[in-house]
């Protein structure tokens, strides 16, 4: 993800951010957001049970579709407007 945001515009990063984000708030992929929260904030055993149990049983598929489009007409892919009249000063360089 890091080699790729240095050849991607910030335009393009913030939109593989905002999926990466809504898909973890979705829950649809996973609820390990929820289940740490209930593991630290309300019954605080601090012993979450996440899914699945080993980082050896996370897939290459699992992981890829965090960085894909919502498929749910409730979730929009982040739209960012066209900003052709920047100074040369306002556009970042990596």
């Amino acid at each position: 993800m890091i080699r790729q945001g240095r050849l991607q515009g910030v335009g393009q990063c913030l939109v593989r951010e905002y999926r990466i984000a809504c898909h973890v708030m979705q829950g649809k992929l996973s609820k390990d957001l929820f289940e740490g929260f209930r593991a630290i904030l309300l019954d605080k055993d601090r012993n979450p049970k996440w899914e699945p149990s080993k980082l050896e049983l996370v897939s290459d598929d699992m992981v890829d579709s965090y960085f894909s489009m919502m498929d749910d007409e409730d979730w929009e892919d982040l739209k960012l407007p066209a900003r052709s009249n920047l100074p040369a000063y306002a556009i970042a360089k990596l």
